[in-house]
Parts: structure tokens; C-alpha cells; sequence
């Protein structure tokens, strides 16, 4: 384990260790409360980052933003993604799936595009006309929910140290423990009190209470925030 993750022993390998998102940002609050910059601000990937980093912002009383990223989908399986694409553009594939998918370099191009519109879409919805932050001086800390593959993750650090970040930080409540050394290396620091090693793996087997927040639900949280 690299000596920029901070973690919590006992909740290793375990599964069933928060009630629901926001209890899972309970956790990370205080797991990095004294340690975290006081200029840091807190970049929920949406939608399942949004309501752990509200907790967080609560808790630690620091501001929040969004990193809208998605992944690209395979056409036949749109759970399944073979990349990503962040808000700014930066577009990160996995080549070693696409070495075994059966996808022409067109197919990829059209998901890329379609997925690129799609940010530009949400981007818009969610944020607004509000500029990027302005993070040349403040260290950027990264919540999701969790990390499974963790290619959002990475597509999400790369538009990050492209916008200018002082310094990078993740903050997840669960990950696999690949996923989470791949993007260890890429971060001054990461936060994740539940790893895992085994497979099969699943966010969702971290928690209690855990489903997909739906769009009319991500806008109602962020508008009480």
C-alpha cells in the first residue's frame, strides 16, 4: 500500500460498512479532518459523489463544486464502459478492454462524440454559466462514491491537473484496492476507509442503502446546498 493512502484497518475487506452516502461522508469527513489544507475544495463527480461531498462540505466546512465526468459506454451495454470523458474534454480510454471488445475505431469515435455532448449537456444543466474554479492555488480533493474500475477517476484527475490544481486529492468511501493504487499514483493523497481486494467487486456492496440518484434527485441536492 502506497503512504499517500489513508485508510481504515478495520472497515478492510468488509462489506455493509456505511448506511447510505451521506453516512459514507460522514466517515471520510472525519477520516481527513486533520489533515486536509485549509484552502481545499471539494469536487464531487456526479451523481453519486454529490451527496457524500455535501456531507463533507457540511462536516468540514469547505466549498464544493462538480467535476462532471461520464464513461463511454459499449453500444450493446451501457452499464459497461471502455473510457472516459471529463468537463473540460480530456478523454481517457481503457486500451487493454478495447483489445477485447469488438469495436471499430468509427465505433469508438461515435461513443467518444456522443459522450463528449453528453458532458457538455450536464455540464451546462448542473453548473450553469458558473466558470471552472479557480484551483491554481487551492488543492482539489475528487469525491466519488466509490471506485470499481476507477477510470472516471483517472479521466477526473488528468482535466484536474489540467485546469491547474495546486495539488490533487481523492476522497471515495470504498474501492477496489487496483482501482485505488492506479489512482493513488496520480494523487498527492487519497482518502478511502473501506478497500477491498477480492472480486468479484461492488460499490454498491459497501452500503446499506445504496441506488442510482436520479437527475430530478441530483438537482433538488444541489439546490438545497
Amino acid at each position: 500500500m502506497r503512504d499517500n493512502i489513508t485508510t481504515m484497518r478495520e472497515l478492510e475487506n468488509r462489506a455493509l460498512v456505511f448506511r447510505d452516502r451521506e453516512d459514507a461522508g460522514n466517515i471520510l469527513a472525519k477520516l481527513m479532518e486533520t489533515s486536509l489544507d485549509a484552502d481545499a475544495i471539494l469536487l464531487a463527480i456526479p451523481a453519486g459523489g454529490v451527496p457524500v461531498a455535501l456531507e463533507m462540505s457540511i462536516i468540514l466546512g469547505i466549498p464544493m463544486d462538480l467535476a462532471v465526468v461520464s464513461k463511454i459506454t459499449l453500444p450493446w451495454n451501457t452499464e459497461a464502459g471502455y473510457g472516459a470523458v471529463a468537463f473540460d474534454g480530456t478523454v481517457r480510454l481503457n486500451e487493454s478492454m478495447l483489445a477485447h471488445v469488438n469495436l471499430t475505431d468509427r465505433q469508438i469515435r461515435q461513443g467518444v462524440e456522443k459522450t463528449k455532448e453528453k458532458i457538455r449537456q450536464r455540464n451546462r444543466a448542473l453548473r450553469g454559466d458558473r466558470p471552472f474554479p479557480e484551483l491554481s492555488d487551492q488543492t482539489a480533493v475528487l469525491v466519488d462514491d466509490g471506485l470499481a474500475s476507477g477510470f472516471t477517476m483517472l479521466c477526473a484527475i488528468e482535466a484536474v491537473k489540467n485546469a491547474g490544481a495546486f495539488k490533487i486529492a481523492i476522497a471515495i468511501p470504498t474501492a477496489h484496492e487496483k482501482a485505488l493504487q492506479a489512482a493513488s499514483a496520480l494523487a498527492d493523497h487519497v482518502y478511502c476507509p473501506n478497500i477491498r481486494s477480492r472480486l468479484p467487486f461492488a460499490v454498491a456492496d459497501a452500503y446499506e442503502n445504496w441506488y442510482d440518484i436520479s437527475e430530478p434527485e441530483l438537482f433538488e441536492m444541489l439546490h438545497r446546498k
